[in-house]
C-alpha cells in the first residue's frame, strides 16, 4: 500500500514525521500538541487553552489535506492529569465535532512533550 505524506506550511514538525500520510481515503494525522505556530511555544492557560489549541493546529492540517472536520471518524486524546482535568477538556471537546461524534479514546499518560497537558490526533476519511 502507497503512503501519501502531508505537511502543513502553517506548523513546523519537531521531529521525523509528517502532519498527515493517507492511504486508501484514510488520512492519519499526526498528535498535535498545544503549541501556537506564530510562536512556536505553548499557549499560556490551562487545559481548555491547550485543548482549543490542539484543535485549531489539527484543523489547520486536515484544511491542508483538503478536508474538514466532518472526515473526522476517531480521535485520540492523551493527558496528563486525566482525573482533574477530563471534564474541562471534555467541554471544549464537544464544541469541536456535530453529532454523531467521532469514536475517542482518552488516555492519561505521565508526561508529553515540552510540558504540556494534553496531545490530540485524528483519523478522518476522504469521500470517494
Amino acid at each position: 500500500m502507497s503512503r501519501k505524506a502531508y505537511n502543513s506550511p502553517s506548523l513546523k514538525a519537531i521531529g521525523p514525521y509528517s502532519h498527515a500520510t493517507e492511504a486508501d481515503g484514510l488520512i492519519f494525522l499526526s498528535g498535535q500538541t498545544p503549541v501556537d505556530p506564530s510562536t512556536g511555544k505553548l499557549v499560556e492557560g490551562g487545559i481548555k487553552e491547550q485543548t482549543r489549541q490542539c484543535f485549531k493546529n489539527l484543523f489547520q492540517v486536515l484544511q491542508d489535506v483538503g478536508v474538514n472536520p466532518d472526515a473526522v471518524q476517531k480521535v485520540n486524546v492523551y493527558m496528563t492529569d486525566l482525573p482533574n482535568e477530563f471534564q474541562a477538556m471534555n467541554e471544549i471537546y464537544k464544541d469541536q465535532f456535530a453529532a454523531p461524534y467521532p469514536s475517542r479514546t482518552t488516555v492519561g499518560v505521565a508526561s508529553l512533550p515540552m510540558g504540556c497537558k494534553v496531545e490530540i490526533e485524528v483519523i478522518a476519511c476522504r469521500k470517494k
